[in-house]
């Protein structure tokens, strides 16, 4: 019996801030349509995700990955910049 490897969510986003050691909070914005008015807006949820080498700065694009939890909130991983 062979074993698939789960995938896992990757997205892309900015980063906004770099102030803590080892992690980089990233801004992802996605388009959204209202289900009455038919109109798109705009959403933005931020992730904290971990950077061990603390490379990444404010206004990178990156591209973050979905992995086990690491502390309270953080969950994601930065794979490398866009």
């Amino acid at each position: 019996m062979t074993t698939i490897p789960a995938q896992h969510r990757t997205l892309k986003g900015y980063v906004v801030s770099d102030k803590m050691q080892k992690t980089v909070v990233v801004e992802v914005t996605r388009m959204k349509i209202h289900p009455k008015y038919k109109k798109s807006y705009k959403v933005s949820t931020r992730f904290k995700a971990h950077s061990p080498e603390n490379a990444f700065h404010t206004g990178d694009k990156v591209i973050i990955k979905e992995g086990r939890p690491m502390s309270k909130e953080k969950r994601w991983t930065v794979i490398g910049k866009v």
